[in-house]
């Protein structure tokens, strides 16, 4: 279906949620506008390239957002968070700020349908681990607003499992979950052609909330789908007792996770009836993930267990 004649606005497009979607929505024939930082920097320079329309600005420009906004049928909402660590360097009071300012300046430009990027795990009650609760906060705040939404929350994403630090370099991978333990996981890629199926069809899912993930697996198994990408043995265990008794953060973590809350419950046969080609775990390390393995494979480097 072409919308040629319909712009949507999409936040963090030169990041991988914003990135995912335009691509996605550029696919299904939108016009799509993105508000950069840097226009000239390589990733906007590429979006460009692609026909994307560029807006300059950041969170706290607000002259930069309502400009964005203007004449958009449709605003994708994702917010850096102090869960991404030192590279956006964000609080979580700035990012319930900017989760809160971007909406209220889509119900002023009269947008009919916002989407906004929350987590797997984020409801009514705190949780315990302050970049998810931030994400409540804000999915409250949009809730209390005279504007059609809808939000989604992805699981969490097969790119962190093949981050530097988990112990891929030497064999033995450390995860948050049980061996035994059920998890979903998301390929990025997926999120664009969920968030596009939304945007294509406001009345189903206008006022929603819809959890979101790529595929379902047993946690010890990521042993085998690693084992075969990487033409030799890696092991699988949770992070060891000794490990999180020194770590509150990270004990917090593999507590959420066990007890479920983190592990992921999308609903897969109605995501797979939005978007039939979701990828398995299996399919993505063959593909898109292929590299970042490769690259952890034989990376030592440390992952900071104080972000996640």
């Amino acid at each position: 279906m072409s919308h040629n004649t319909e712009t949507l606005l999409v936040f963090g497009a030169t990041g991988q949620q914003g990135g995912s979607v335009a691509n996605a929505l550029l696919s299904a024939g939108w016009q799509v506008r993105a508000l950069v930082r840097d226009r000239a920097s390589p990733k906007a320079a590429s979006l460009a390239e692609a026909g994307i329309e560029l807006v300059e600005g950041d969170f706290d420009d607000a002259d930069a957002i309502r400009s964005a906004m203007a004449g958009v049928h449709g605003v994708f909402s994702v917010q850096p968070s102090s869960g991404q660590g030192a590279l956006y360097n964000v609080s979580d009071e700035d990012e319930v700020r900017y989760g809160k300012a971007t909406a209220d300046a889509a119900v002023e430009a009269g947008v009919q349908h916002l989407v906004y990027s929350s987590a797997s795990g984020v409801g009514e009650q705190p949780i315990g681990l302050p970049h998810f609760d931030t994400k409540a906060r804000i999915e409250a705040h949009i809730r209390s607003l005279p504007v059609t939404a809808t939000i989604v929350r992805p699981v969490g994403f097969m790119d962190m499992l093949v981050m530097p630090g988990f112990g891929l370099d030497i064999g033995h991978f450390l995860s948050f979950a049980e061996p035994k333990q059920s998890v979903q996981l998301l390929a990025v890629e997926d999120i664009g052609r969920f968030v596009a199926a939304i945007f294509a069809d406001r009345p189903r899912f206008g006022g929603t909330v819809l959890e979101i993930a790529s595929d379902s697996i047993i946690a010890g198994d990521i042993a085998t789908y690693f084992t075969e990408a990487a033409g030799r043995t890696i092991t699988y265990s949770r992070f060891p007792d000794e490990v999180l008794a020194s770590n509150p953060f990270l004990a917090k973590l593999v507590e959420r996770m066990t007890d479920g809350t983190l592990a992921g419950n999308a609903d897969m046969e109605v995501l797979r009836a939005i978007n039939p080609d979701m990828r398995t775990f299996r399919s993505w390390l063959a593909g898109s993930g292929r590299d970042a393995f490769r690259k952890a494979l034989g990376s030592a480097s440390a992952w900071d267990y104080t972000q996640a």
